[in-house]
């Protein structure tokens, strides 16, 4: 037996005499105003369907993940660390030897470098916890939508979550936004559950996830606050003063459970913790107030890879970038039908009771799309593609629940006209994103266009013929899904690496795509072609098993055997095995080695770490064995300089293969 609301059974409102009804127990009341649910199995094939959509989830998100290799360097490189060293996983080291940080905060570093501890060095230990992320977010959202609506409608947004490209490419990579993702959805589904008397414990829950959110990737679990206030004090049956109440404790909540690392870092003497990358003054508050901050929106990134410009280097700002080249193809097949359903559900919706389960769930997934998709679209500073995975679950839960009441309110004439539109609408817009990938699946596009606008006309045309209502709405559902599903199907079988990935076949007018360039003015200052010496491949803006690029900045470098066997030399005898510039090239030697590489300079070599006297120290004091050139172009810059200059005109040089490196053992 399963708790869920009225309406997940009947999909009719709960009744306002707070009247409970349990299968074979009698009637009894709470007081009037509280949501009221009754005990209901579901549907017959409810857990079977369900059942399904897992499996097929995990089949999505965990086959052939080898072929993404260590995906994205930088982050592998520093759960390395982590699976060696626990003060590297307190702090989110870039390496074992603890020199800096990563420039997020380690949440998602640690569920990584776990299962390395466990299971070992690999491409599959790293990125099977983020594909298990990706089945856990599909059940979670499943569960949060069949609180108030149909197992059809939770049914669907799983689905709908399951074919979202960037869903596909996030939950198979190992950046952050996969936790970051889960963490959100789950704080949702605890605020849903929260209406339900009102209970305070589950708003605490949601806090403490959206706090364990700010450890994952800062200020961006925001976004999605408003939609939990907002949902929470519409629709609970708490007076209006303890609701209030109740959204600051929930607020402490959050604060408790990222304040305490917050907290630790900052009250930690600097001089015994690691550099916090990507920051300007060693500090992690400066480091989310301003790069990873306001910096954000502003387009003032002191410290970023691409710098200021207001947007210039990160594309057009405005209401059409969800649905530009760049990102239109990610996230946004099923976007218009999501905002055109959502309208008609809350006008049919109107005459509902305050409490009504159906429009609180609309609301909710309606206010995290809006704050988050407009957040997206006008924010001036750094921002890719795969950032538009923190809409998959409001976009799908909203297709979901809308497209399941708009269907059992068919009778009356604005929901079958608003199934009719957002059916004809898809076809036209998957039309228009399937031809800007020319090259992949050229028929497809005509295809949707022809059976979708079909589907609508017939949709218009059911009262004329009720036998053949399901059948078109099978048809128009296939025409809005097979889009998104090429697209996924692609993403997931294409191997991801680099820092800077897309999902789905190259795109006219995207980063990495024909004749495309999202950033402008030549993409990252300083950023050279080809590879640093000794590294065979060069990744690009977009890589999806192989290409050209900036290698060493975007991407790991990949030393050749008679280096690493150097670098394996005696290894145990130094913090450092060996020293470099950028932590995409000490990425590629650390991975290669299992030794901790000093990243000087940090991600792109600017960082201010380690400063010339700290190098100079440790080499001193025999720490580090071997320096190797960086080719980032921040050997030009800062310390990264200074040390580069000081290295070359005191130690003599030697050729490995065709990379260059320095002993800094054997005196100057």
């Amino acid at each position: 037996m399963r708790l869920s609301y009225t309406a997940a059974g009947s999909g009719e409102a709960p009744p306002l005499d707070g009247t409970v009804r349990r299968a074979g127990a009698s009637t009894r009341r709470r007081p009037p105003g509280w949501l009221t649910a009754r005990r209901d199995d579901g549907p017959a094939w409810e857990r079977p369907a369900l059942v399904a959509l897992l499996v097929t989830a995990a089949v999505a998100y965990l086959v052939g993940l080898s072929a993404s290799g260590w995906a994205n360097s930088f982050y592998s490189a520093a759960v390395q660390a982590g699976s060696v060293s626990w003060k590297a996983f307190l702090f989110g080291s870039s390496d074992a030897g603890s020199s800096i940080t990563v420039d997020k905060p380690p949440a998602s570093l640690w569920v990584m470098a776990l299962s390395v501890r466990i299971f070992g060095l690999s491409s599959w230990s790293i990125l099977v916890p983020q594909a298990l992320m990706g089945v856990a977010t599909t059940g979670v959202l499943y569960a949060a939508v069949r609180r108030h609506c149909t197992a059809g409608a939770a049914l669907l947004s799983g689905v709908v979550l399951l074919l979202t490209p960037v869903a596909a490419l996030m939950f198979r990579f190992n950046n952050p936004d996969a936790l970051l993702v889960l963490l959100m959805t789950l704080a949702a589904c605890a605020v849903l559950r929260a209406l339900e008397g009102g209970r305070t414990r589950w708003l605490l829950v949601a806090g403490a996830l959206v706090g364990l959110g700010f450890l994952t990737k800062q200020l961006q679990v925001f976004l999605v606050v408003p939609a939990l206030a907002l949902t929470y004090l519409l629709f609970s049956p708490r007076r209006i003063a303890a609701r209030v109440l109740q959204l600051l404790a929930a607020g402490a909540a959050l604060l408790v459970s990222a304040g305490w690392w917050v907290a630790l870092v900052e009250l930690w003497p600097a001089s015994s913790r690691p550099y916090i990358g990507g920051s300007t003054d060693n500090s992690f508050l400066g480091l989310t107030l301003g790069y990873n901050g306001l910096g954000r929106l502003t387009g003032d990134e002191t410290g970023s890879v691409g710098g200021g410009g207001g947007g210039g280097n990160w594309g057009e700002t405005g209401f059409a970038r969800l649905f530009s080249a760049e990102f239109g193809g990610q996230i946004a097949w099923l976007l218009p039908a999501a905002l055109v359903m959502a309208v008609v559900a809350l006008v049919l919706l109107r005459r509902r009771p305050r409490l009504d389960g159906q429009r609180a769930q609309v609301v909710l997934w309606l206010t995290w799309l809006l704050v988050t998709g407009l957040t997206f679209s006008f924010m001036s500073g750094i921002i890719h593609a795969y950032y538009s995975v923190a809409l998959a679950p409001a976009v799908a839960a909203l297709v979901g629940v809308t497209t399941s009441l708009l269907w059992r309110e068919r009778a009356r004439p604005l929901a079958l006209a608003g199934l009719a539109v957002a059916t004809a609408g898809t076809a036209v817009w998957s039309f228009v994103l399937l031809s800007r990938s020319s090259d992949f699946l050229p028929w497809l596009s005509w295809v949707v266009l022809v059976v979708g606008v079909l589907a609508a006309v017939g949709l218009v045309a059911l009262p004329l013929r009720p036998s053949l209502t399901r059948a078109v709405a099978a048809v128009a559902l296939v025409a809005s899904l097979a889009g998104p599903l090429a697209h996924t199907a692609q993403t997931v079988t294409t191997g991801h690496t680099g820092s800077i990935v897309s999902a789905g076949p190259a795109v006219a007018g995207a980063v990495g795509g024909p004749g495309g360039g999202g950033m402008r003015g030549g993409g990252f200052p300083g950023a050279q072609q080809g590879g640093a010496p000794g590294t065979t491949g060069a990744q690009g803006f977009r890589v999806q098993g192989g290409g050209g690029g900036t290698g060493g900045l975007l991407n790991g470098s990949t030393p050749s055997a008679e280096l690493v066997a150097l670098l394996e030399q005696d290894a145990s005898s130094y913090t450092w095995v060996a020293a470099t510039v950028g932590a995409n090239n000490a990425a590629g030697y650390q991975l290669a080695t299992e030794q901790s590489v000093m990243p000087i300079g940090g991600f792109n070599g600017t960082d201010a770490s380690p400063t010339l006297e700290q190098f100079q120290a440790w080499v001193a004091a025999g720490e580090v064995h071997y320096f190797i050139p960086g080719r980032t172009g921040g050997e030009g810059q800062g310390t990264a300089a200074q040390i580069t200059a000081w290295v070359e005109a005191t130690f003599a040089a030697r050729a490995v293969g065709s990379t260059t490196v320095y002993d800094l053992t054997s005196g100057a």
